[in-house]
Parts: structure tokens; sequence; C-alpha cells
């Protein structure tokens, strides 16, 4: 496909959506979770976005810059996440969890370093870095759906 030719939807989103029928359920019921768990929602939308942009999904790269940008999240924090290791507007919490999400997300590459895994236990406890486990399995998997089925992004 060149560069110029537009994308169309494979599979529209509703069809798709009714076909999962009770997987859809688990994936939103691990949503419902993650909001009942101590990790902020910044930082959720934030790990979101970071890993749907290194997954090259439109899609969730709109949607989760439009409910971070609702939570409060800086326009430039949001600008500057693929270059988040250069930028000093991360806290440390932020820093681990966008470590922790690249890892994830590349796992078939090398694995899940152990220093990205020292780093996590510093500033999340094991629950938490469970949630931070499950959340980025989560955007991962709604990636997929919405890259597969050619998901389009909302317009602005």
């Amino acid at each position: 496909m060149s560069s110029t030719t537009p994308v169309s939807p494979r599979m529209m989103q509703p069809t798709v959506n009714q076909l999962l029928g009770p997987a859809l359920k688990s994936l939103y019921d691990i949503e419902i979770h993650l909001k009942k768990s101590t990790l902020e929602p910044e930082l959720r939308e934030l790990v979101k976005l970071r890993v749907s942009q290194i997954n090259r999904c439109a899609y969730c790269i709109i949607y989760h810059r439009k409910d971070a940008l609702k939570l409060g999240v800086a326009e430039r924090k949001i600008h500057l996440l693929n270059a988040w290791q250069e930028a000093s507007e991360y806290s440390d919490r932020e820093r681990a969890a966008l470590a922790w999400a690249e890892a994830v997300t590349l796992i078939s590459g090398h694995h899940l370093p152990d220093e990205v895994y020292a780093q996590a236990t510093r500033v999340f406890s094991e629950q938490e870095l469970v949630d931070l486990n499950l959340a980025v399995m989560s955007i991962n998997s709604w990636n997929r759906l919405s890259i597969a089925f050619r998901y389009a992004p909302d317009p602005e």
C-alpha cells in the first residue's frame, strides 16, 4: 500500500465488537479493574498512549491523547512522550511505568531486563506492578484489534 492510499476499515468496529461477544466484556472488565487500582489515571493514560505509539495505532493514539488532555496531562508532556527518556517532565514513577510498558510491549526482542524490573519495584507495590502489567497487556490487545481491522481515528 502506498503512503498516499487512504486506509479504509477492514471490518466496522461495531461488527467486531459484536463478534467479540463475551471476550469484549472481559477487556472492559480489565479497564474497570484498572480504574479501581491505585495507579494514577494520568499515568495509565501515558502508558496507553506510549504503547499505542510503539504499535503505531492511530486510532488509540488519538483516543488516549484526548483522554490524557481531559485528565489534565500537559500538552508538552504528551508531545514529548516518544522521547520521554530525554525529557525532564516525567516523574520517577512515570519513567518506571514507561520503561516497563516499552519492555513488555517489545518483549520478544529482549525479554524484560532486570534493570527495568528493579526500577519498577522501587516505585510500585507488587499489586501496582501487576496492575501496570495488566494495563500494558490490555492496551496491546486494544491496539491489535484496532490495527488488524483498521479502525479509523476520530476526527479532531
